[in-house]
């Protein structure tokens, strides 16, 4: 195996993270290591963390193996009682090189609540990626009742404007079409700035100081924020180099639910935003994290939610059932059943499906630009995906291309215009 092998789970964050601890890695010299990045989203993430970890001690018995991430952060103690792990790293430890020395003690985890200001990280290569992310906040300020991520990932912190640009100008460089601005919370970024500038007013600013980069993309949304935003309401729906893909933390469309889970919007909230954005923009598209089987959710409440996701139209549905952590207010409450979260889950799933096909439908003939991820498959500016043509030159991984798309077999398939990027 490589000198280090870096396995990475959850956000995008994390998958910016897993490449600057690379670095650090290889700067130390490691010697047959493997990280794992962790995630603490669910329980059923942090059980998959600890399933990798065996597999790969099984697969590589002479390997040192690190956990580090949001699942190591919250509970260390867990992953260093575990015979398979050499060392375990809190989220701050995993961005310090010092950690990568072999004087760091075996459980090094710091408390994140502790941490004021957030390091910036410079990334110029990213492993097997098309795109490049880039890290411009870090942790969250709330408390959603079913949320351990403030836990691991501590209180909302910003990168100021100068480093974003220099990363961006540098990432463009390097060959990188699209740059994914990526963060805990992202809609709270500038909070804790002097300035306070908003996450729109800096997205306007990076526009203007790079005007060379073809794509910019947002990571997670939150709808509240966004309709507090203009700036950002005005990138968002004018600006053709911001992508039009909106992804949205909506949780939840029944209110009785989203007031106990202390989100800061409502059903209408959502509705409201998506309307708005379309009428400004026809070619954007949505996608949404939905949580099913939450605490007390009546199969009334479910059909909120189906409702929201038709009526909205959001076709990329990222649905998970709902997965308690004691640490959280939410597993107190009167839980649904298993087979009843489950059961939400693939229905929301299936709708899901359903729409993405109508959306798929409502794109035949259209041209769009497709940034290539290998030499078949790629995005287009509304992350469709987008499979090569059969019988056409072989697209670059990280090139551009513009297509006019048809469908084949349920997929979007494009027919090649031309290469807009060497």
């Amino acid at each position: 195996m490589s000198n280090v092998d870096i396995r990475t789970f959850g956000c995008r964050l994390n998958a910016f993270e897993s490449e600057v601890m690379r670095g650090h890695a290889e700067a130390a010299d490691l010697k047959n290591t493997i990280i794992f990045n962790s995630c603490a989203v669910t329980k059923e993430a942090e059980r998959q963390v600890r399933q990798a970890i065996r597999r790969a001690k099984r697969d590589n018995p002479e390997a040192t193996i690190i956990v580090t991430g949001c699942a190591a952060q919250i509970r260390p103690e867990t992953f260093a009682a575990m015979p398979e792990v050499t060392r375990v790293w809190g989220n701050r430890e995993k961005m310090d090189p010092a950690s990568y020395t072999p004087s760091t003690p075996p459980v090094h985890v710091t408390d994140i609540m502790q941490l004021r200001d957030v390091a910036p990280q410079f990334v110029t290569h990213f492993s097997e990626k098309s795109r490049a992310f880039l890290q411009i906040q870090q942790g969250c300020n709330h408390r959603c009742t079913f949320c351990i991520i403030p836990y691991g990932r501590g209180n909302s912190q910003s990168i100021p404007l100068g480093h974003l640009v220099d990363q961006v100008k540098r990432l463009h460089d390097q060959g990188y079409q699209e740059i994914v601005l990526t963060g805990v919370d992202l809609t709270s970024y500038g909070e804790d700035l002097p300035s306070r500038p908003t996450l729109g007013q800096t997205v306007q600013r990076l526009l203007k100081a790079c005007p060379d980069v073809p794509r910019l993309r947002l990571s997670s949304l939150d709808p509240m924020e966004v309709l507090q935003d203009a700036d950002l309401m005005d990138v968002l729906s004018h600006h053709d180099r911001v992508m039009p893909f909106v992804h949205l933390s909506v949780q939840s469309g029944s209110n009785l639910i989203l007031k106990r889970m202390k989100r800061r919007h409502l059903r209408d909230d959502v509705f409201l935003l998506c309307t708005m954005l379309c009428s400004k923009r026809p070619d954007v598209v949505f996608g949404a994290d939905i949580i099913c089987g939450f605490p007390t959710e009546t199969e009334a409440d479910f059909r909120d939610t189906m409702g929201l996701i038709r009526d909205a139209f959001i076709p990329l549905v990222h649905a998970f059932s709902y997965s308690a952590h004691e640490q959280t207010p939410s597993s107190k409450m009167p839980q649904v059943d298993k087979a009843t979260r489950k059961e939400r889950t693939q229905r929301l799933m299936a709708l899901s499906e359903t729409l993405k096909q109508d959306l798929y439908q409502r794109n035949i003939g259209k041209t769009v630009t497709v940034l290539a991820e290998s030499d078949d498959r790629g995005y287009s500016e509304a992350f469709l995906p987008i499979t090569r043509a059969a019988g056409q030159e072989a697209w670059r991984s990280g090139g551009l291309y513009t297509v006019t798309l048809r469908l084949e077999n349920n997929l979007l398939v494009g027919e090649a215009v031309h290469d807009i990027a060497a």
